[in-house]
């Protein structure tokens, strides 16, 4: 057991830095634990603030990870609203923006990650929006609710995953939306055209507007409001609120600065660590957005931006912290409900990795399963309004073995059968 007397600082006040804290206190760390976060609030879950949350459907504390008063139960001590501004390796410290200087024996990074900002003239103007932190949603809530009772248009530039769940809030509000996005379809990078297409539809029925094939190149104002946004193709579209939803970047800069290694920005960015979560440092680690881990089972290096990433990424680091022998391989997940789509998607086939896509099910009721297959062997699942399948298929990514693509397609055939 570690010794007491020691000392373990997690920098990063999101899910990851929360349940890695909860995670030392359950093995039986009775030394300190540090949860340095730079926002004002406790720790909190992400998901709600496009999904539950910002639809009204949730009220405020049910995003928080722990009651306020469980970290003190815990002796877990809190610095809020602090930065950490520099990581001294040598010296096995932090120091953050008030000038605190604090030791550590075992560090965890689990800085996340940053919504990547418009490029585009106009982007200093009131009604300009990100979705990243508790506080952006407060505010998007409150504008997308204004906006559906005046009739208000939202422009929304992407259409991944946070682009569509707030174009989905908004419409439920009431607003007007407009997604401007230069593929050809919704998550065009992660499901394909095919896929793609069903939600471009999901979203055209209740009144989503699209502009595919075009970026946005300017936002228009007067008097420091939003009035309209152009296009690269020559087109305007009346605005009164713009969301910037073109993606996250790993929080990298204090690995960076403390001499880490990274992963390159081509290959998707973030600290590099090893099975274990352990960095280039053997007393530094690094769980949740942020974190590049070699995959056992996918047998490569991968960063994960979704919540089942940080839920279980922290837990593991902190097993790691205490000595434990660990091989992060969770297979990736996410879930997304729009509308009255649900769906949860399990597995990693980026572009090119796969040869065949096999749909178990009825895309035109979008209740079905999607399969991404390599040489008959499945890489990747998603079932859209379709429950409890998301075991059998995970294991079907473990097996790394073929399957008869018609038996998959069959729905007759249960999914436990071709394992």
């Amino acid at each position: 057991m570690v010794d007491a007397d020691q000392t373990f600082v997690i920098v990063g006040g999101g899910l990851a830095g929360a349940k890695a804290a909860e995670t030392l206190r359950a093995e039986g760390f009775n030394g300190r634990v540090i949860l340095i976060g730079d926002e004002r609030d406790h720790p909190y879950e992400r998901p709600p603030l496009s999904k539950g949350y910002l639809t009204g459907a949730k009220e405020r504390d049910s995003v928080f990870v722990h009651e306020a008063a469980w970290y003190a139960r815990n002796d877990i001590e809190l610095h809020l609203g602090q930065s950490v501004t520099a990581v001294d390796r040598e010296a096995r410290t932090v120091r953050l923006g008030d000038g605190t200087v604090i030791r550590y024996d075992k560090l965890l990074l689990a800085t996340g990650a940053e919504p990547r900002r418009l490029d585009v003239p106009g982007t200093e103007l009131t009604g300009v929006h990100h979705l990243r932190r508790l506080a952006h949603a407060d505010r998007l809530r409150q504008v997308i609710s204004s906006l559906g009772r005046d009739n208000g248009h939202l422009v929304i530039a992407g259409a991944g995953w946070i682009g569509l769940e707030v174009a989905a809030a908004a419409r439920g509000y009431g607003a007007e939306v407009t997604v401007v996005e230069s593929d050809p379809t919704p998550l065009h990078r992660v499901l394909g055209p095919e896929l793609g297409q069903l939600f471009a539809d999901l979203h055209s029925d209740h009144g989503v507007r699209f502009h595919f094939g075009a970026r946005l190149t300017e936002i228009v104002g007067q008097d420091g409001l939003v009035l309209a946004v152009r296009t690269d193709d020559g087109e305007e579209h009346p605005a009164h609120a713009v969301l910037a939803a073109i993606g996250a970047a790993p929080r990298t800069a204090l690995a960076e600065n403390s001499g880490l290694a990274l992963v390159d920005r081509a290959d998707g960015g973030g600290i590099a660590v090893d099975e274990s979560l352990r960095t280039s440092d053997p007393d530094v680690f690094a769980a949740g957005d942020v974190a590049a881990a070699h995959h056992p089972l996918l047998r490569t290096r991968l960063r994960v931006e979704h919540w089942a990433n940080a839920l279980n990424g922290g837990p593991a680091a902190a097993r790691a912290m205490l000595g434990r022998t660990v091989s992060y391989d969770r297979v990736p997940y996410f879930f997304s409900d729009q509308y009255d789509l649900g769906m949860e998607y399990s597995g990693w086939a980026p572009p090119g990795s796969y040869d065949q896509v096999v749909v178990r099910g009825d895309t035109g009721k979008r209740e079905f399963i999607a399969f991404w297959l390599k040489g008959g062997r499945v890489l990747a699942g998603m079932n859209v309004n379709v429950w409890d399948v998301t075991d059998p298929i995970q294991q079907l990514i473990r097996a790394r073995t073929a399957v008869d693509a018609d038996a998959l397609a069959d729905a007759s055939v249960p999914l436990e059968s071709l394992i």
